[in-house]
């Protein structure tokens, strides 16, 4: 039968999936964010999110069991329910942040059937405060990191590696106002996230306070400090380098609360240094430190051996 509504038509080879498929080229329009079909006559199935689990059910579950869940989404136009006043109980119960939000937050998981409800959940087990403290009590060389409102992922991953690769023993990081840990973060981090302890808290204030009722010394980066970062002895003491935002800095209360402030020198008038390069320097000098006594410490056990040898 004769086509009469000369419509164009052309073939699609291997896009979305679809081969040697007829489709009509009037009213088509495909958004280039997210491949869908305006005209709502084709949608292809979104790719899987590694870091969310979606729906009421899936969230719950994921609650009862044993996955870190670092926020739960929930839109502002759902109506309350059993299962979303249980999902909202336990999470209080379990401390997982919970937030409201609009619709537009929603918009990179259309097709998806979530209910309204999103869990963003981390590759990584988390390590309680306590139970870090617990393990190197009787350490005096032991060392953290403490990212306030850090919100690059890429950033992250690559102080997570330095930390690795310097030995630090920790990362911090706050549940509100910084990037969580994402397969993002895994992913720059290559591999590294694997082999330090990666600590989330829901307020930084009673963290820091929490450290140093046990016996860490908090260190804070500052622009305005009078100390440069290799003024400090980082020798014989436990301590905590907190490093600020790439926007913000370190907040004020947490500043309040150091026992160091400290500066990387900028020799010319532009301070480009972001967040993980700055890191880099500050533990890196640690290690120096460290590094040098160790060396001492060998030289003078060489030379009582040599001493007790001669006799």
């Amino acid at each position: 039968m004769k086509n009469t509504n000369n419509a164009k038509y052309h073939r699609v080879k291997g896009k979305y999936g679809l081969n040697n498929n007829l489709e009509k080229q009037e009213n088509v329009k495909f958004s280039k964010d997210n491949h869908t079909q305006e005209n709502n006559t084709f949608t292809p199935t979104p790719t899987p999110d590694p870091d969310v689990i979606y729906g009421k059910n899936s969230v719950m579950e994921a609650l009862t069991g044993d996955r870190e869940i670092n926020k739960i989404l929930i839109s502002k136009t759902n109506h309350s329910d059993n299962k979303l006043e249980d999902i909202k109980e336990l999470a209080k119960a379990k401390g997982v942040i919970f937030q409201f939000v609009g619709k537009e937050k929603f918009a990179p998981y259309q097709g998806l059937n979530h209910q309204g409800v999103i869990a963003q959940i981390a590759p990584i087990k988390y390590v309680e405060l306590e139970d870090f403290i617990e393990k190197h009590k009787d350490s005096n060389t032991s060392s953290l990191v403490i990212l306030d409102g850090v919100e690059d992922a890429h950033n992250i991953g690559a102080i997570i590696r330095t930390c690795v690769c310097a030995g630090v023993n920790g990362i911090l990081i706050p549940s509100r106002r910084n990037c969580q840990i994402t397969s993002t973060v895994e992913k720059t981090s290559a591999g590294a996230i694997n082999h330090i302890d990666i600590i989330k808290v829901n307020s930084l204030p009673k963290a820091i306070e929490t450290l140093k009722d046990n016996n860490w010394w908090v260190i804070v980066t500052d622009a305005k400090a009078s100390q440069n970062y290799f003024d400090i002895d980082y020798n014989n003491m436990n301590f905590a380098i907190v490093m600020g935002g790439e926007h913000s800095g370190v907040s004020q209360t947490l500043m309040k609360m150091s026992d160091f402030q400290i500066k990387i020198p900028m020799l010319k008038n532009f301070n480009s240094l972001n967040v993980s390069n700055a890191m880099s320097i500050i533990v890196y000098e640690s290690v120096r430190q460290r590094q040098k006594i160790l060396t001492k410490l060998r030289t003078d056990a060489s030379s009582v051996s040599d001493g007790r040898n001669e006799h």
